[in-house]
């Protein structure tokens, strides 16, 4: 049990390092576009590369993120059921959601983006606009990459929801619990 709380642990830091890092790119995204406004209206000029690096950027940060947001417990859930219920009921319900809803996203959307991601690397594919950024094959990773820090954060709900049917959940430190106060 202590193995699963270790677990638990590190994936949770590693995606609380991912979203501290990605949600800077929040910022470069709205300097960018500033930039790009500002250089079409008030100079009558502008690089495409520019416009292509503040959407790049958009879809980098949420992938990016897409664990840390499921580590928070901030994506999308019917919360007219899960957020009364009691501990052992989401832990059920976590854990059964992993089996029957995170496997098999995270292998959908890897079987299904792994040759258009290998494709682009094998072209070294960048921006289809002339002027455009290259490296759009590192942007196109990153379909790989949410479903993977999208996994790692399931298996860790998962886990968590182990120990918690186990009576462990003691295991792990405060803020990776469940709210006990239902």
């Amino acid at each position: 049990m202590h193995l699963l709380a270790l677990v638990v642990r590190m994936i949770g830091a590693v995606n609380t390092v991912l979203g501290y890092v990605f949600s800077w790119f929040s910022l470069g995204i709205v300097l960018v576009c500033f930039a790009v406004v500002v250089m079409r209206y008030v100079f009558a000029t502008g690089f495409i590369w520019m416009q292509d690096l503040y959407v790049w950027l958009n879809g980098l940060m949420f992938m990016g993120m897409a664990g840390y947001a499921l580590l928070k417990d901030q994506h999308v859930r019917v919360d007219i059921f899960y957020r009364p219920a009691r501990v052992r009921t989401k832990a059920w319900i976590d854990l059964i959601g992993f089996v029957a809803f995170i496997i098999p996203f995270v292998y959908v959307v890897i079987a299904h983006s792994w040759a258009f991601v290998t494709r682009s690397w094998r072209f070294m594919e960048s921006s289809g606009n002339i002027g455009g950024m290259p490296g759009l094959y590192v942007v196109k990773s990153f379909i790989i990459v949410f479903a993977v820090v999208v996994g790692l954060q399931g298996l860790a709900l998962a886990l968590r929801s182990i120990l918690v049917l186990a009576g462990r959940q003691q295991l792990l430190p405060e803020h990776l619990r469940y709210d006990e106060s239902r």
